[in-house]
């Protein structure tokens, strides 16, 4: 299990849906088993990942647990 955290320019609403872009059905086919307005998780390949985000004054605290996703959180984790 990875568990990473990061800060981020982006709203979070603006975070949110990157990650249902990059996890979700466009992009890495994931399923989205729940979503509302600070989180959303994903399951799929054996394991999943669960995103949450909290406003701050300037830009969005983002925090990512995988489970089987870890390159791939990685790697949204360096594009928002």
């Amino acid at each position: 299990m990875l568990k990473l955290s990061k800060k981020s320019s982006h709203s979070p609403e603006e975070v949110l849906k990157r990650a249902v872009k990059f996890y979700g059905p466009e992009g890495y086919g994931l399923k989205i088993t729940e979503k509302d307005d600070c989180c959303v998780t994903f399951e799929g390949g054996g394991g999943g990942v669960y995103v949450t985000t909290a406003a701050e004054k300037k830009g969005t605290t983002v925090d990512v647990e995988s489970r089987e996703w870890d390159y791939q959180t990685e790697e949204f984790m360096g594009k928002i």
